[in-house]
């Protein structure tokens, strides 16, 4: 029977330190996450599209149908080990900036509700061919040097 020497227990230790230090969570925020703090700061019907950006920062997106309206977006995710991210908190906000004025309109957080939309593995089928390994080996042949396109063999 063989005892446990200290370089044993040492060595056995920091594998399973290792081992469980991989499966810690690792959190990312990304986005322009706003914190209430933040939103306050802003007064409807005084600030202007440059006060509201130095305030908040660059919005995430501007509406592609109504440039008056600005969105900002954040998430808080967790990763756990080699498992995909999972989104911890989600907050998106609204500014809606009055076009005469071109001062805040409206401010406020968009209730959301997240669609669990499963992936699908089926391949989509798109048109055109399918070539054959024949097809696709021998598919270049006559295609290269054709007569008054380019060098041929008499001119090297």
């Amino acid at each position: 029977m063989t005892a446990f020497t200290p370089f044993r227990i040492g060595l056995l230790t920091t594998v399973c330190v290792a081992s469980l230090s991989g499966c810690s969570p690792v959190m990312h925020t990304r986005g322009n996450f706003l914190q209430d703090h933040q939103i306050m700061q802003v007064t409807e019907g005084v600030d202007t599209r440059s006060e509201v950006i130095k305030k908040l920062g660059s919005p995430t997106t501007i509406s592609p149908f109504d440039d008056t309206v600005w969105f900002y977006l954040g998430q808080k995710t967790k990763k756990v080990g080699i498992f995909d991210p999972e989104v911890v908190d989600e907050r998106i906000v609204l500014v809606k900036y009055d076009e005469e004025f071109d001062t805040v309109q409206t401010i406020m957080e968009v209730e959301h509700d997240r669609l669990d939309i499963p992936l699908s593995d089926e391949i989509t089928k798109t048109g055109g061919q399918d070539p054959s390994i024949l097809q696709e080996l021998l598919g270049n042949l006559g295609r290269f040097n054709r007569e008054g396109s380019g060098a041929s063999a008499t001119d090297l």
